[in-house]
């Protein structure tokens, strides 16, 4: 018996709108990075890009468990000696609120070029407006 390979047809891929307001991060990642694959459709296969864009609006207000707002350091490197940044979550979240779901739903992706093309179809916002009506995408609830 063969192996079924689905077919993927780039031009059904379908685009949601996820609200991120009053979300905990890892839950919404676990959510946002299955979708991105298309884990949740029949046609699901691990070396194929099966899943649809999807759009998080409200990225500014994503809820952090614990006393993760001010303990959890994300660390980024120059390349330079001494050249290492911590920022906590607080900090990031005054800046750039939008890289703390990206950083979360990029550790739950493939590490590999599939991965890099799955990101890319991510979009995140840290307020309630984004540029993609014109796609029509369908809001999704947050199931946490």
């Amino acid at each position: 018996m063969k192996t079924y390979l689905p077919k993927i047809d780039t031009q059904r891929r379908s685009w949601r709108v996820i609200d991120a307001q009053g979300a905990v991060l890892g839950r919404l990642a676990v959510q946002v990075a299955d979708a991105l694959r298309g884990k949740d459709k029949p046609v699901f296969a691990p070396h194929l890009d099966a899943g649809d864009f999807v759009v998080v609006i409200n990225a500014e207000k994503v809820v952090l468990t614990g006393r993760k707002e001010t303990d959890k350091e994300y660390m980024s490197y120059s390349g330079w000696k001494g050249g290492e940044k911590y920022r906590t979550v607080a900090q990031l979240r005054a800046t750039h609120p939008e890289r703390l779901l990206m950083h979360a739903v990029k550790g739950m992706l493939p590490k590999n070029r599939l991965g890099d093309r799955l990101l890319t179809k991510l979009k995140v916002y840290p307020g309630g407006e984004h540029p993609h009506e014109a796609q029509q995408p369908a809001v999704t609830a947050y199931k946490g």
